[in-house]
């Protein structure tokens, strides 16, 4: 890194001509993709290739074996994704090792584990489908269309009329593009003001009242702004006067009604398909893991770590400090195991 492989040549072990090492060599080199099933098994990686592109780029540069040329390059990017998610967190007053991590997406299962070790996170869930999360929630996702109009108001010189016109032919624009999809179903309207302190640089979302607004609501949308900005930073400003800089007006058509479906089997025990060598951050050595395929895994099933966890679209790795389970849902959830 820093720059992207893409798609042509793509990382060495796709064996296309490409020479750099990427995160996706590492995570070969270490074990946790299998070479034959990459992709659905559309693509077959060259394990070689990868541990050939790490050495001269990584290992012979910084005298490391192997394993750990691979490991360090995983390591600075899970490192990276860590930080990320403690400066977030931090900003936002959060306390992180309280919530469960999410991972979707194709990568994320084969890195969420360690980035839970990291972040001291006990529960991770892999949703069904989690290599194509996004395409999936785009496709649940409600037909929605955004206005957005800048008109500068403060809110001294407040002016209901003037502000109810706009809002309403930002509904009028917005409602013909929701309507043609929405099946004559009754849309939801939603309406933002981005105000700060006169003389600030940045704007906070604030949300504003339903309806046609009044003189009064002047107020109504001061005492709003002031608490969600005591919300983000812990105090207000007194003195300087709040202004509004952007207006947006969200319709949205309700939610499609998708029928939960369960694709794991009912009942069973876990039954591994195999056994691979899967590097340890633990250990700082190579341990054999058991492997299983997604789908044959039933509601209820438990597969300690460390094990390796396949599909078409991903791979999960339940690292050594964790232990993984179906639930009713058919998603894996990975518990940090109890300290000894």
């Amino acid at each position: 890194g820093p720059h992207s492989a893409g798609a042509d040549p793509g990382p060495a072990s796709y064996d296309q001509g490409g020479t750099k090492p990427t995160v996706t060599d590492a995570d070969v080199a270490l074990g946790k993709i299998d070479p034959a099933s990459f992709a659905g098994g559309s693509v077959t990686l060259n394990p070689e290739k990868a541990k050939a592109a790490l050495k001269v780029e990584v290992g012979d540069k910084m005298d490391l074996s192997e394993a750990l040329s691979a490991f360090g390059v995983c390591e600075i990017v899970d490192e990276n994704m860590a930080n990320a998610a403690r400066v977030h967190a931090i900003e936002w007053g959060k306390d992180i090792a309280a919530r469960a991590m999410i991972a979707f997406g194709g990568a994320a299962p084969l890195h969420a584990a360690r980035l839970a070790e990291k972040l001291d996170i006990p529960t991770v869930v892999v949703p069904t489908g989690a290599g194509v999360g996004s395409a999936i929630g785009f496709l649940r996702a409600p037909i929605s269309y955004e206005v957005v109009r800048s008109r500068y108001v403060k809110l001294s010189d407040f002016d209901a009329g003037e502000i109810n016109t706009l809002l309403s032919g930002m509904a009028d624009e917005a409602r013909v593009i929701v309507s043609s999809g929405a099946g004559g179903a009754a849309l939801q309207e939603t309406r933002t003001a981005f105000m700060r302190y006169v003389g600030q640089g940045h704007e906070i979302a604030v949300p504003l009242p339903d309806g046609a607004l009044t003189a009064d609501h002047a107020e109504t949308i001061r005492a709003a702004f002031e608490s969600e900005y005591k919300r983000l930073y812990g105090r207000i400003i007194p003195g300087p006067e709040p202004e509004i800089l952007s207006w947006t007006l969200t319709m949205t058509a309700p939610r499609p009604q998708v029928p939960a479906e369960l694709t794991a089997p009912s009942g069973g025990a876990a039954e591994a398909t195999g056994n691979r060598e899967l590097f340890d951050p633990a250990t700082g050595t190579y341990v054999e893991a058991k492997t299983y395929w997604r789908d044959s895994l039933p509601v209820g099933a438990s597969v300690p770590g460390p094990a390796i966890i396949s599909e078409s679209q991903t791979t999960t790795i339940v690292t050594s400090a964790f232990d993984a389970s179906v639930n009713e849902l058919g998603y894996l959830i990975l518990t940090r195991k109890q300290a000894t």
